[in-house]
């Protein structure tokens, strides 16, 4: 039913018109009497193997990537879809509006989406609220859900001041997620990418993990790469992890690459700079995991996003040696029933 009427019918909207009315459609559903029985029955999974990773334990694999709920103002929302942990943001100190629009854009013939949002968000006091809401405490206690905080710099924001922007995410962010993860990938910020190379990265670790030392009960740490590293800065990386005793990787970010697309290039010529998310993906970042996995000692657990649509692709990801997977492309091809048929 999504797929031969639901999607098409949404697929008339823009992407990002199209995806706050789906969610304010689905909260009036979750809200609505009978709309949890309905959400438990139909969209959360009964088979519940939980996945141990970072020294967290997760009600199974599959999870949301960064990106979907950039404010986390859905988090308990997208745990009724059946999702066994949320990664909220990217976050940054302040608001910012991001990217004019248009800034997303559907490539139905390759699976795909082009983006480059930019970091729009409220700021983190924003996030820290909306993750203050009964409903995110209910669906973290009772359903075990765990909350990621995906973290960046401001836009205006120097690289070589980019480490305090970083510092002020997690400070603010520590009380209210499960785990960390710091953005250095996206393709949508003039420069991030650069804080990818060996000195600008290791500052902010180094950084954050200063400030997690001084907590009781550290959060696990985890970086997010993109997948058009080449392999001595994959090195690099996988050196910069282990001396900054992260928790783990996610693997990857989108990318900016355009090759092998079925989609006309004058049409994705037109739709201009972003990055690329969905099936085109999928095999670099499996690439880009299986290397970093022989790299990286077995105590550092992976996540991998990039490209998942069937059960098919997600043990592919674990074969490869991926701990949990994450969606965001292939949730909005596939639709709703997309976690159940993961993991059930």
């Amino acid at each position: 039913m999504y797929r031969l009427l639901i999607r098409p019918l949404f697929f008339l909207f823009p992407p990002e018109q199209a995806h706050y009315l789906a969610l304010f459609l689905f909260r009036l559903l979750v809200r609505f009497p009978g709309g949890k029985a309905h959400c438990r029955h139909w969209y959360i999974p009964a088979k519940r193997e939980p996945v141990k990773a970072f020294g967290l334990e997760f009600p199974h694999a599959v999870g949301l990537a960064a990106g979907f709920d950039k404010n986390g103002k859905f988090a308990d929302l997208m745990a009724w879809l059946g999702f066994g942990h949320i990664e909220v943001g990217t976050v940054t100190p302040k608001a910012q509006p991001g990217n004019p629009k248009p800034r997303m854009f559907r490539l139905p013939k390759d699976k795909g989406l082009i983006n480059r949002m930019g970091f729009n968000n409220r700021g983190v006091d924003a996030v820290v609220k909306n993750l203050q809401r009964k409903e995110v405490q209910f669906v973290r206690k009772e359903m075990g859900v765990i909350i990621g905080g995906n973290i960046g710099k401001n836009k205006t924001t120097p690289n070589e001041e980019a480490w305090q922007d970083y510092r002020i995410c997690f400070e603010k962010l520590f009380d209210h997620v499960d785990y960390f993860v710091v953005n250095v990938s996206s393709p949508n910020t003039p420069g991030l990418r650069e804080l990818q190379e060996k000195e600008p990265l290791l500052r902010i670790l180094r950084s954050l993990q200063e400030l997690n030392a001084q907590h009781e009960h550290p959060k696990p740490l985890l970086l997010k790469i993109a997948p058009d590293l080449s392999e001595e800065q994959l090195r690099d990386v996988a050196e910069v992890a282990v001396y900054a005793q992260l928790d783990g990787l996610i693997i990857s970010n989108t990318t900016i690459n355009r090759s092998g697309l079925l989609t006309k290039k004058l049409e994705v010529d037109r739709m201009g700079p972003g990055g690329l998310s969905g099936k085109p993906v999928f095999e670099r970042s499996n690439e880009v995991l299986s290397f970093m996995r022989e790299l990286l000692p077995e105590t550092m657990d992976i996540i991998g996003v990039g490209g998942v649509f069937t059960k098919e692709d997600m043990e592919k990801k674990q074969a490869l040696g991926a701990k949990l997977v994450q969606v965001y492309t292939g949730f909005i091809y596939t639709g709703p029933l997309m976690v159940k048929q993961l993991v059930d």
